[in-house]
């Protein structure tokens, strides 16, 4: 193995030419790339595919999942999503929130794009487990506050005389979601959207 120096290597590099061999678990500590699909080929840090460029993060940008600092422009430790290009993150973040996701429900973070960000993930070495069941934090109790709707208008003067938690299922007081995010909420009537179908809040 060209990262640890033990035997036992069963991994080879597949570009041509290149006789770098490694581990498994040696694969990220050696920057190699694993791709779980097809013919689950590797590659080393010198040949391993990487993300187009894209415009540089701004200064204080940080990792959508851990909200630690990402570096200024794609590399190993740090990745872009391929559809929106503004969700920046950490491989080892991302690799764990696909452990937790499966493939039914592994998108973009922030975009929430599934087919461009899942064929980028995978090619780049991401695994994304085969599970089609509800992702693991819908089946455990951990976070029970995911599993429930936004009920409350949000808007900056509710003009709802049952208050901000009333809504009902059609007319005035009907609660719109924000159709981006679903976390901010409004009465037709407090934002004037009597005769829209869909509304996105001021941070979306």
């Amino acid at each position: 193995c060209f990262v640890c120096c033990q035997s036992g290597a069963t991994i080879t590099c597949r570009e041509s030419g290149c006789n770098r061999s490694f581990h498994l678990p040696c694969a990220m500590a050696g920057e190699c790339i694993t791709q779980y699909f097809g013919l689950y080929r590797g590659f080393c840090w010198e040949h391993r595919p990487e993300q187009e460029e894209v415009e540089t993060p701004e200064e204080d940008t940080t990792c959508l999942i851990c909200l630690d600092p990402v570096e200024h422009r794609p590399s190993y430790g740090t990745m872009v999503c391929p559809a929106c290009k503004h969700a920046w993150f950490h491989r080892s973040c991302i690799q764990g929130h696909s452990m937790c996701a499966g493939i039914g429900c592994f998108v973009c973070p922030l975009c929430r794009d599934r087919e461009r960000f899942q064929v980028e993930m995978v090619r780049m070495g991401i695994r994304v487990p085969a599970r089609l069941v509800r992702p693991l934090w819908e089946r455990s109790h951990t976070f029970p506050a995911l599993n429930e709707r936004h009920r409350r208008c949000d808007a900056r003067e509710c003009l709802c005389p049952g208050g901000r938690e009333q809504a009902e299922n059609e007319g005035p007081w009907q609660l719109l979601l924000c159709c981006s995010c679903a976390a901010e909420g409004t009465h037709r009537r407090c934002s004037s959207l009597e005769s829209t179908a869909s509304w996105e809040c001021s941070s979306c």
